[in-house]
């Protein structure tokens, strides 16, 4: 039997991966048939050893493969061998995570095995996860508190689990407000650069300043200062031609979100920053900012230097 744990949530995978490793070692308990091959190692003959060996106690063997489709050979001796492969009566599972759907051995694999997809979740699906990861330690949050987590984290279920411990253990026993998401949970986008952004929007330029100083007495080089600056101005760029265009969904951040692949946070920051500007104040910023960044890569200018003269000329 052939199982194929594959895509893009790999919490969720992981999960189910150890569930099943978690079951077959209550069922055989030697734990000497249970064997992981990693393909950017291992070779497709070590695996094929192992599927054809005997095992001293009769057990039913779970192989493990991981990184099948990162070794081209494994992977194209492995799709020749699959019809033999498929006949034996071990257990044999393949973990990936990204992998192209459309590779011959994918395409087989998911009409002949036992196939599971992990897409990332969205919308309702991921707030009905977070209540139930709330509901395991007995916790409940609030819907707009809910909004924000979601709006913070995003889908990453890894960083979302952690949040969710500190969280609980931080309100225990009581309900988990929004000033509680505010104060414990990080945005996974550096939101300080806002405040500078927003600063520049206002034409407040001694408070811009201000703001890059600290920045830099806090250890930010110029360099990754310029570079969030400019991530931000693209991303308004982005929204500005959106709104032209009137495909602005400011009625679900999340839409927009996933059409443009920008997080929902940053999303709703831009859509109140990009009202300040108009489309052609935004394409010459972007060049200025352009101009800054080849100052510096060329040695013309000191990067504090350039990052100040831009400030002052935007």
């Amino acid at each position: 039997m052939i199982i194929f744990l594959y895509g893009p949530d790999t919490y969720r995978s992981r999960q189910k991966l150890n569930e099943i490793i978690e079951r077959y070692k209550k069922i055989h308990k030697s734990g000497l048939s249970l064997k992981f091959f990693d393909f950017e190692k291992d070779s497709f003959d070590d695996f094929r050893d192992a599927l054809k060996s005997s095992s001293m106690f009769r057990e039913k063997k779970l192989l493990i493969l991981k990184n099948l489709f990162s070794n081209q050979k494994a992977e194209n001796d492995f799709l020749k061998n699959l019809k033999e492969i498929s006949k034996s009566k071990e257990i044999i599972l393949i973990y990936e995570e990204e992998i192209d759907e459309k590779s011959p051995l994918a395409e087989k694999l998911k009409k002949e095995a036992k196939s599971h997809k992990f897409n990332l979740l969205e919308g309702i699906f991921l707030e009905n996860w977070i209540k139930r990861e709330f509901q395991k330690y007995s916790a409940k949050i609030e819907p707009q508190a809910l909004d924000l987590l979601v709006d913070y984290v995003g889908n990453d279920l890894w960083q979302m689990e952690n949040e969710i411990k500190k969280l609980v253990s931080y309100k225990e026993e009581q309900t988990i407000k929004k000033e509680d998401i505010k104060l414990l949970v990080k945005p996974k986008i550096e939101t300080d650069i806002f405040k500078t952004i927003d600063a520049i929007a206002a034409k407040n330029k001694r408070k811009a300043l201000s703001l890059i100083k600290e920045h830099l007495e806090e250890g930010n080089s110029p360099a990754y200062l310029l570079a969030m600056i400019n991530f931000q101005f693209r991303n308004l760029l982005i929204i500005k031609s959106c709104e032209l265009k009137h495909e602005l969904y400011a009625n679900d951040m999340r839409i927009l979100s996933r059409k443009l692949g920008i997080h929902p946070y940053v999303i709703g920051k831009t859509i109140q920053q990009m009202r300040r500007f108009s489309f052609e104040e935004l394409k010459k910023i972007y060049r200025k900012i352009f101009e800054a960044d080849l100052n510096i890569k060329t040695g013309k200018m000191e990067p504090e230097t350039a990052l100040d003269l831009l400030i002052t000329e935007i």
